[in-house]
């Protein structure tokens, strides 16, 4: 092992960044570093850190840029200014070798700081088009390290390394499929299919779920709706659906994911960096407005790899729903490829490859 380093992950905001920046904590770890999280102080953040007591956090306030010629510009910059000395005095006093941010505004006042401080200083960027706080951030960077060759030429002046996205440890092995359905309540011997919404809402897609699996009472579903949607979804299932299971929030995606078939979920970076690891197949329905529209862009890489079957929103019934499923479950062949493809997206040494990034300088 390299020298020991004092290593700190800027990952608030999203579970899309908070997750990568858990895996690459409990890698820094296991390979003898010390390690502190930054998160944002959202409540998203306070929830889906609670269960890596392992790792210390620590919170930051999001510093969200507007528009450049804004009028909210001038707040903007006093706000990233006394962020910016807090993360200084958050790194001085950890006396951080090596500040890694990935990705989104949390990431933005750690980096900056740690690059006056004179730390190695990287940004990760999972998705296949960066966003605009990332590109910004890069700016202070060493390194820029990135999940997809395809966002490359979105940073032509700085050093580029190809990682992959990380995954939890939790993600690494998952329990067996008689362990997972016995913890869940679900019946094993069911083809499984998984929907996730993703953390920025996931409404009509909820309801189009609830529409298809009713025509499918074969077919298991757990579906993770959010806090926020959970109850209405609850009652426009009913209770007329006894293989529908709703869950709201979800801290065990192992045992999900050990029961998984198929995959009916957003297209974030984080996420298919989870199910790529794992070879699942997926249908994907891009969040409609994010931004730069990256997650059409994202999913657009696992259709041409025939992983996945892309649904825009827009376009999506539950008719169409419920007819990609049973052709993908129906074909043991197709479910096949398309898990296959799937894993050959997927790096396995994403982690490694981030730590040895800071090792090396």
């Amino acid at each position: 092992m390299e020298s020991k380093k004092k290593v700190v992950i800027a990952c608030g905001g999203t579970g899309g960044h908070l997750f990568p920046g858990v895996a690459v904590a409990q890698e820094m770890k296991r390979r003898g570093h010390d390690v502190r999280l930054l998160i944002s102080e959202k409540k998203v953040d306070a929830e889906a850190s609670a269960k890596y007591g392992d790792l210390a956090f620590d919170t930051v306030p999001a510093v969200a840029k507007p528009a450049t010629l804004s009028p909210k510009m001038i707040p903007f910059l006093w706000k990233l200014w006394k962020t910016t000395n807090k993360c200084k005095a958050l790194l001085r006093g950890f006396e951080a070798d090596a500040v890694i941010g990935m990705g989104g505004f949390t990431s933005l006042p750690p980096v900056i700081a740690g690059k006056k401080m004179g730390a190695l200083t990287f940004v990760h960027d999972s998705n296949a088009v960066p966003g605009r706080a990332n590109r910004l951030t890069a700016k202070w960077c060493d390194k820029v390290l990135l999940g997809m060759e395809q966002a490359r030429a979105y940073f032509p002046h700085s050093v580029v390394e190809i990682t992959g996205t990380p995954v939890r440890e939790e993600i690494h092995s998952l329990p067996s499929r008689d362990e997972a359905s016995k913890k869940l309540g679900l019946d094993p011997d069911l083809k499984t299919v998984l929907v996730m919404g993703g953390s920025q809402g996931a409404k009509q897609l909820n309801s189009l779920v609830v529409e298809a699996s009713k025509a499918m009472p074969a077919v298991q579903f757990i579906h993770i709706t959010g806090n926020f949607d959970y109850d209405r979804v609850m009652t426009e299932l009913g209770d007329d659906s006894p293989s529908h299971h709703l869950i709201k929030f979800c801290d065990d995606m192992a045992s999900v994911y050990a029961m998984t078939d198929l995959a009916i979920i957003r297209s974030g970076a984080s996420s298919l960096s989870e199910i790529s690891y794992l070879g699942l197949a997926s249908i994907l329905v891009p969040y409609p407005y994010a931004a730069d529209d990256h997650q059409t862009k994202n999913a657009e890489v696992f259709e041409q790899a025939e992983a996945a079957v892309l649904r825009q929103e827009v376009d999506l019934d539950a008719g169409v729903l419920v007819a990609d499923v049973t052709s993908i479950l129906g074909e043991t062949e197709k479910l096949v490829n398309m898990s296959a493809a799937s894993a050959s997206l997927g790096v396995k040494d994403a982690a490694t490859r981030v730590c040895a990034m800071v090792e090396n300088g």
